[in-house]
Formats: C-alpha cells, structure tokens, sequence
C-alpha cells in the first residue's frame, strides 16, 4: 500500500521535464507489459517532459517491477527479462559465412573440419536446426537479410554486375577505374538494420563483403546504415583474398598486394606437384585478417557503448586460399591428394581439401579470438553472437563438398547447392550465445528465416521494426518464450533456369526451369524426405494448389527488368 501511496503522490511533484511524449511512452508501456521487453521502458525517460505523467510512469514502472518480484518470492514463475549490464542495450555480433554448408560444423555434424569455437556458442547457446537463409547466392541473400523482406518483395533478387558500365569482369580494369567495381546498387533511402540499429542509439560497423551497391553510389555500408565499414564493396574483387585493395568507409585501404587476376593458372611448364607453382597466389596481406583486425579495433574502441557489428566474412567462399599454418595442419590430418588445377575457376590450389578446410578452421579461430576479447573487456555477458551462412555449400574453385558431406543430411552437389531452393542451397546452420539469456544446449527446430532476423533485432533494439517487413521476431525461441510460427516461408530466384520455393510445415514445393517455360509444382515431405527424392505432388492436389496459391500472392515484380520472369505474369 505504500508503494501505491508513494506512486500517486508523484501529481503533487512540481518539476517539469521538459520534451517528454506522452504517446510513445503508452507504447513502450504496451511493450513493457510483455515481461521480454521491461527495459525498453527505461527509453522513455531519457528526456525530460511533462512531470505529472513522466513521474506517474516512472513509479508504476517501479510499482510493477516489485510485484514481479514479490511475485517471483512466492514462487509464481514469470517470463525471462533482457537484463543488460549497466542499464546498457545488449551488443549484437552477426557473423555471416558465405558459401558455408548446413554440415561444415562440428556441431552440425562434421567430421572432418574442426570447428571448436563456433561449437562452443552452440554448446553455450542456441542451435537453430530448421533455419534458412535468403536466397542461394550472395547478394540477394545479403539484401534479404539487411532489409527483412522476402525474395518476392526484395530489391535485389540475383547477383547483378551491372554490365552496362562496361569491363567490369576485367579485374585490373575494376583497378584503373573505381565506376567498374560493385554490384547495382538498391534504392537511396533503404531501410536496413543498421540503420534502425543506429536508431536505437547503436555504434554500427560492417566488416567483410557488401557486394549491394558500388563506390559512386548511394548504396554503400556507410550510407546504409553502418558508422564504419571495412571490406571488400565489390563481390567480384574477393574473388581473391589478397586483393590490391579493400575498402575503408569511402576510400580504398591499398593492402600491398600485387594484382593477380582472378582466374589466373598456374605458369605454363609449371609442376604441379611443387608448392613453389603457388607462391604467386598467396601475397603478402591476407583480406580476412586485415579485416578482423578492424572488427577488433573496433569493439575495442566501443566497448562503453552498445555496438552492433555484421561480419560478413567471405570465407570459405574460393578462391581456395588460406594461412599456411592451417593448410599445414591439414595437410598432415588428411594425407596427400591431387592439386586443383583450376578447371573450375578461380585459382589452382596444390591441397585443395586441406585448403577448404584450413579457411574454415582459420574462421573459427577468429570467432575464438573475439569471444576472449569480450571476455577480456567484461563485455561478453552483454553480447548476443549469431553465426550463419548466406547460402548453402558451393560445387566450383576446387571444393568438394561430397568429399567434407558439406550438406550434412541434404544433397549439396551442383542441382542440389548452392544456386538451387533445394534445401542443400538454402537451409543454413545457425548458432547464437547469450549468456544469462540463451539456455546453454538448446536446440531449436523453429522454422525461421533471414527475414526474420531484422525484427529480432529491432526488438532487441528496442526499436519498430519497420512495417512492411516479412519476418517474424525469433526472440522468444532464443530465450525460451513461446514463439510465433509464420504459416510458410517463400523464396524465388529468377537464375539457374528461374525457381520458386515454398515451406509449409512439413511441407516443401519447388519449381524448377520456370524460364524454360516449366510451371510444374514439385511437393516434398520433409519429415520422410528430407532429400527432396520422392515428388508427391500426385497425391497431394490440395496441397499442390495451396502452394501455387502462394507463389502467386507472395511474389510481387521487381523494379529491376533483370530479375523479372514473365512465366509469374511480369512484364520484361
């Protein structure tokens, strides 16, 4: 009775705060009352207004928080609070692999890459078992992840090199003249995470592959939404690890390499056998530890304040190219084998498995070497870390992922991986550790998606996410609440003969060669098939017409000619 003595005796108070609003404090209080989101409150009093009402919602937040508590005394169970340390917002460290298979981790069920330091964060954390990246090739992958929305809404919806600038295949070119490099660029004005996060008052910094705009234009990571970006802009130009350059906010940070064009074979005469045939393809500044020691700088320079960092690193994506150390290492585990010569493009690589396995490896010890400097910096406890891939195991450069069962229970070969909505192409393993947070060996089988994760954050945040997003927030899968189900989820890829996909529960619909005129609808249970071998479409008309119902609602046509198929109605 106290309590509520003292909570309305707050309308004697005389002191004014001034430019308090009152309407979107009753909004966090809406969001206050979900237990998940009891510090998103604490938002509404950062400036000072109207003294009546700041001080009336100041002590019913208090008033609530000790019935929580006298509640808890007695033994009644509540949900989990996102508590932070210090009254600071959680940081968020997304690391993004590209071209990492479903089975390239340990706890994923590898047996041959080791992998102990992202399987510590899902030994600590959270493993997502039914997760699935945007699209199965990078760069509309990455748009749908950075924007929340679907391939049938997303403005980038293949890999786009904006040919009609000229060469932009023709790596020194792209070197002599910056208007060649990067990809098309999305619309000024995109919202993306990090933008949001930056409202959320989030230091933001990208490190690794952008590959959604080009230098010239408005579509580069630090007009998106990132405060610092260091990495490649361009996806063709890490087609190398030792690049010329690399990017720095707006300007080219020139790494001291020599240029050697991707695609380059070994000498003429050369003995394939003899490690000196590759000295050319391994210089003196490796790309991905440039860049990771930015992301440490970074963190370093901003531990005081929440931060949040994308790492979008390209490994294991070739070209095969990797610290000797871990090539070594494997080298020895694995045995001989026979060199890639680069048939298959990128660059010839004389152990190509140990190589393969060495990025990974390499990747790993990096994860390891930041989660220490969180520890080290007593930051750690406050950081949520998720680890995923853009897509699924790449079939070219020299990799072999039959040889690693890169596609753990699913079929990764080329037809089956990446480029294909088969689930080898996009259903992506994912991690995340939260300590205090996230029940250390929890596995997830929430169907969940890349579009979700920009409502997850924002949530997180303490921000909206914005309307016409697609995902779902999977915040209470992560910390144990019950969680939403979306009815299905829907990808379309207008490359590789044009594709469209559809999971519905244990449901999975494809259509393959759409380009080619091919409307057939393929059906697949995933709880008997996981493969994709045994098209049931036959038995299961309802179902059949149920999904073309939503490949018909969910696709909508992009603004840009290059990903439009007229077999779905759009006009080229």
């Amino acid at each position: 009775m106290n309590l509520l003595k003292n909570l309305f005796s707050a309308s004697k108070k005389t002191t004014y705060f001034h430019g308090f609003d009152k309407k979107a404090s009753k909004t966090r209080l809406s969001k206050f009352l979900k237990p998940r989101n009891l510090l998103l409150v604490n938002d509404c009093f950062k400036n000072e207004s109207n003294a009546v009402f700041g001080i009336f919602l100041q002590r019913l937040f208090i008033l609530l928080m000790a019935i929580g508590l006298m509640l808890g005394n007695t033994g009644c169970t509540s949900k989990k609070e996102l508590q932070v340390k210090g009254g600071q917002k959680p940081n968020v460290i997304y690391i993004l692999a590209d071209d990492l298979g479903y089975g390239d981790l340990g706890c994923f069920g590898q047996q041959l890459i080791e992998t102990p330091n992202i399987d510590k964060l899902a030994e600590n954390g959270i493993k997502f078992t039914q997760h699935y990246c945007g699209a199965p090739v990078c760069a509309p992958s990455r748009c749908v992840l950075l924007t929340g929305k679907h391939m049938g809404h997303a403005q980038v919806r293949g890999n786009d090199e904006w040919t009609e600038r000229g060469d932009v295949w023709n790596y020194r070119a792209m070197e002599a003249d910056s208007t060649l490099e990067g990809q098309r660029p999305m619309a000024e004005g995109t919202q993306t995470i990090a933008n949001k996060m930056q409202n959320a008052g989030y230091k933001t910094a990208m490190f690794g592959k952008w590959g959604l705009g080009a230098p010239q234009t408005n579509s580069i990571p630090t007009k998106m939404g990132f405060d610092f970006f260091v990495g490649y802009n361009c996806q063709r130009q890490a087609h190398t690890y030792f690049p010329v350059h690399l990017y720095k906010n707006e300007a080219r940070l020139y790494l001291g390499n020599d240029t050697v064009a991707p695609n380059t074979k070994l000498d003429k005469g050369a003995d394939p056998y003899d490690l000196d045939s590759y000295k050319k393809y391994n210089l003196q500044n490796y790309s991905s530890k440039v860049m990771f020691d930015e992301l440490t700088g970074f963190v370093k320079e901003n531990n005081h304040n929440p931060f949040f960092v994308y790492w979008a690193s390209p490994i294991p994506h070739v070209p095969l190219q990797a610290p000797k150390r871990w090539v070594d290492y494997y080298v020895k585990k694995f045995g001989g084998e026979e060199p890639y010569l680069g048939n298959s493009g990128y660059f010839p690589a004389r152990y190509p498995h140990a190589t393969y396995a060495a990025m990974i490896s390499y990747l790993d010890e990096n994860v390891g070497k930041l989660v220490q400097q969180l520890k080290d910096l007593g930051i750690y406890e406050n950081t949520l870390i998720v680890f995923t891939s853009d897509n699924g195991a790449t079939y070219n450069g020299g990799t072999d992922s039959p040889w690693f069962d890169s596609g753990g229970p699913f079929k990764s070969e080329y037809g089956w991986g990446k480029g294909f909505v088969n689930e080898g192409g996009i259903r992506a393993p994912m991690v995340a550790s939260w300590p205090g947070h996230i029940k250390p060996g929890t596995v997830s089988t929430h169907i969940s998606a890349f579009w979700d994760v920009m409502p997850t954050l924002c949530e997180i945040a303490g921000v909206d996410a914005p309307g016409d997003t697609d995902g779902i927030s999977f915040l209470p899968a992560l910390i144990g609440e019950k969680q939403d189900a979306h009815d299905h989820l829907y990808w379309e890829f207008p490359s590789y003969g044009g594709q469209q996909a559809v999971r519905m529960g244990k449901w999975k619909a494809m259509r393959k060669n759409i380009i080619k005129g091919n409307m057939t609808i393929e059906l697949y249970n995933l709880d008997e098939d996981i493969q994709e071998l045994n098209d049931v479409a036959a038995g299961y008309p309802k179902i059949v017409k149920q999904m073309e119902e939503i490949m018909a609602k969910e696709h909508v046509t992009a603004k840009s000619k290059r990903f439009r198929m007229k077999e779905l109605g759009d006009k080229l």
